[in-house]
């Protein structure tokens, strides 16, 4: 499998730092690393070959929801940088990103390097834009602390939230995308070779990834802070009572003055389209993946692009800036629930002695990970049980309708929890002649 790899190691003579250089980008397009680096294929191909067909086909359909319910939001921020700029209505706006994408895929011709240099430029200079009204708001630091050590959970739908925000940070096809994109470097087939790529791409991911942690972090805080204060304006406290895309640069009021509404535009087009671009390689990756199909780019992009505006659209129409707004909580929260249908894949391939050889995840890693995933799936299964039953209860449709949709939906819920299962020589029971306890119970909760 190893011979299978790039031969060609000439990025290898070079001095650490820039040898470093040759491998930055992938972390910084997406959000989440996964390399898998001894067979030389990325995660849909793997699912494509080792799942049954019907399995597969859900995950392929699965994975491209995924990628439309990610390019929701950025419709509609594009729809909402542009009513910023020129006053356009949002849903002339939603119309417009149909077209807009399409300008900046055509970078692509100049060179993948430059796109992702200019993403991580993007990224920067947003993060020093909060970082400033950061010191200049001064968020409490024991309350800054207590928040990122002991969260909590308060008010009405704060599980929502929370839910949502998972989605739009771990985004599902990310996961596809970034495990094909980090084959697309120049590894060599040595042992050697292959240990320093996975050093570096997790160096640069980890990298990327404590920069958006702190961007977050930031953010919050800002958004905290200047939400909180008692010399608020009457317009900044109606702003701050539906907080959206459309409203939220008067948080940058401090750093950047009455330009604050222009640069957070600019910000929010260009991070719209860099992420449709990285929805629109990971789409590629995903359809090539799964069904050996290779579309053109602006082809691709074209028609995922579609079928987002078309949600957009109405809703736009309909429940103009604040209902744009509830659908990315929305589609945020669909990402949030899929994610779990590309991380048990990629759980069980990356701790695959077969499939990674002694690039397989640690046994630690393997049960913080699966923890982790299913603390995932039970919030998800939680907050739907939750929220269905309140509905049910409190609507007004007859109670033959609510006897109907519960007899539809509670199905519906169990095929969620048990719709990962599969199954492989090299499931969490492998493990059992190292840790037979840990294997034990992995077998037994592990969906294959």
């Amino acid at each position: 499998m190893l011979g299978r790899l790039n031969p060609k190691f000439a990025i290898f003579k070079r001095p650490g730092w820039r040898k470093f250089l040759s491998y930055v980008g992938p972390g910084f397009l997406v959000s989440l690393a996964y390399l898998d680096p001894g067979n030389c294929k990325h995660l849909a191909e793997l699912c494509k070959a080792e799942y049954p067909i019907l399995v597969k086909y859900c995950l392929w359909l699965l994975a491209e929801v995924a990628v439309i319910a990610a390019d929701i939001p950025e419709v509609i921020g594009t729809a909402f940088a542009l009513n910023i700029l020129f006053h356009i209505p949002v849903w002339a706006g939603v119309l417009l990103t149909g077209f807009s994408t399409l300008l900046l895929l055509s970078l692509q011709r100049y060179g993948v390097r430059k796109l992702e240099l200019l993403i991580a430029i993007l990224v920067f200079v947003m993060a020093g834009c909060y970082f400033g009204e950061m010191s200049y708001v001064k968020p409490p630091a024991s309350d800054l602390l207590k928040g990122m050590f002991i969260p909590k959970l308060s008010g009405h739908g704060a599980t929502g939230d929370a839910i949502a925000l998972l989605g739009a940070l771990v985004m599902p096809h990310n996961l596809f995308l970034h495990s094909a994109l980090v084959l697309s470097r120049k590894i060599p087939s040595s042992v050697q070779g292959i240990n320093s790529a996975c050093k570096y791409f997790l160096i640069e991911s980890g990298f990327a990834l404590f920069v958006a942690f702190l961007i977050n972090v930031a953010v919050i805080a800002v958004s905290g802070t200047v939400c909180s204060a008692s010399d608020l304006s009457k317009d900044d406290t109606q702003r701050c009572g539906d907080l959206t895309l459309n409203s939220a640069s008067f948080l940058l009021k401090n750093v950047l003055g009455k330009s604050s509404s222009t640069f957070y535009a600019i910000a929010l087009l260009a991070s719209g389209q860099s992420s449709t671009i990285t929805g629109t390689y990971a789409g590629q990756y995903i359809m090539q993946g799964f069904l050996d199909l290779k579309m053109k780019t602006w082809m691709r992009n074209l028609m995922t692009r579609c079928i987002a505006i078309t949600p957009s659209l109405i809703v736009a129409i309909i429940g103009g800036s604040s209902g744009a707004g509830r659908l990315i909580i929305i589609a945020s929260m669909i990402l949030s629930f899929e994610l779990p249908f590309a991380l048990i894949p990629l759980l069980k391939f990356s701790s695959s002695a077969t499939k990674m050889g002694p690039y397989k995840n640690s046994i630690y890693v393997i049960v913080i990970s699966w923890i982790l995933g299913f603390l995932l799936i039970g919030t998800n299964i939680y907050y739907l049980s939750t929220s269905y039953i309140d509905w049910l209860i409190h609507n007004n449709l007859p109670k033959v309708a609510n006897v109907f949709i519960g007899i539809i939906v509670f199905p519906v819920m169990s095929i969620y929890i048990l719709s990962d299962s599969s199954s492989d020589e090299d499931s969490p029971r492998a493990l059992s002649y190292r840790t037979p306890a840990i294997a034990k119970f992995l077998q037994s909760v592990a969906f294959y």
